[in-house]
């Protein structure tokens, strides 16, 4: 058992929130018990995980996606009343960390994304939207349908691809999550291929004009390995129980 204020603590000393311009709250987002005991973590704070963290006695819940993103509706009514109401009738904290999690460079979505790839990472990329997020590397030369089906081994997902040539792919960009705008800062490095989760119909035309291959991954099945990486560091700091739950979601 531990305080939540030391595990608070630890975390932010380790992803430096103040460092980004995030839309959400990074860090506690509702308040449970002082004490912590189980860690339960989560790409989305989603109904489905409140109640696998209720069942499993959680006193904390970890995740990539929480609430009070910018510009959404502030009132506490329907969905977002029934979770935080889940959470405070059984004490438990809601702790969210969004891009210091994409970008921290060993427990980070994108570091762990080129991990379960085999990429070589060779640096950042900090084109229009910065931030520390795009990152950039080598790969063992294939064709880009190799590449599509290597995504669709290790994510366990069949990602959507957009031509945009017909080289091999050897060098390479990727964000984690919903950042498929940063194709233009990819395809302005000379990149052969960009990798992030989602796609938007812009972007289609943007991989093809601007002759850059793109895959859309799965908005959820690349920023799974982070946020499973943070709970099982502080499991093992702490010496407290730590279980990743794993959500489907085909986005």
């Amino acid at each position: 058992m531990i305080e939540r204020s030391e595990l608070l603590k630890d975390m932010k000393t380790l992803l430096v929130p103040e460092r980004f311009k995030d839309f959400t709250v990074n860090g506690l987002q509702v308040e449970g018990q002082d004490r912590v005991t189980r860690i339960m973590s989560g790409v989305t704070a989603s109904q489905d995980l409140l109640d696998e963290a209720v069942a499993w006695q959680a006193d904390m819940v970890l995740v990539h996606h929480g609430y009070f993103w910018k510009n959404e509706p502030v009132a506490i009514t329907g969905m977002k009343q029934r979770r935080i109401a889940t959470l405070l009738a059984h004490g438990i904290n809601l702790v969210a960390w969004h891009l210091p999690l994409d970008a921290h460079a060993t427990l980070g979505n994108n570091v762990l994304l080129a991990h379960r790839m085999d990429w070589q990472v060779q640096g950042v990329l900090d084109g229009e939207m910065g931030q520390g997020l795009l990152y950039h590397g080598a790969m063992t030369s294939c064709s880009q349908q190799a590449l599509a089906e290597r995504l669709h081994q290790r994510l366990d997902r069949k990602p959507l691809m957009i031509s945009g040539h017909d080289r091999p792919i050897e060098r390479l960009a990727w964000c984690t999550g919903g950042a498929q705008d940063m194709i233009i800062d990819a395809a302005e490095a000379g990149m052969d291929a960009f990798v992030s989760g989602e796609i938007s119909e812009r972007t289609t035309h943007l991989a093809r004009e601007m002759g850059i291959t793109y895959y859309a991954a799965g908005h959820h099945a690349t920023e799974r390995d982070g946020i499973r990486a943070l709970g099982e560091w502080l499991a093992q700091r702490h010496d407290i129980e730590h279980r990743f739950v794993d959500i489907d979601n085909p986005v």
